[in-house]
């Protein structure tokens, strides 16, 4: 990780692609990435996870028919 500390897991911008640490990681990337840019919905980019996340309406959700989530290696 290029800021040194540790990450949790990570999540996806379905916006650009982006790709940021969860709230439970010092840095909370991916909440940053979306007050600073507006980007309200990220998906999980862990391996087994299928769920997405929208941060204006605060809700959790699956995309039926979406197919496998991305997964980092």
């Amino acid at each position: 990780m290029r800021a040194g500390g540790r990450w949790v897991h990570l999540r996806i911008c379905q916006s650009c692609g982006h790709v940021g640490c969860c709230d439970s990681s010092p840095n909370r990337h991916a909440t940053a990435h979306y007050h600073s840019v507006g980007h309200p919905i990220v998906r999980s980019f862990e391996p087994g996870e299928d769920w997405w996340w929208c941060y204006a309406d605060e809700l959790a959700f699956e995309v039926e028919g979406a197919g496998p989530a991305p997964s980092h290696p």
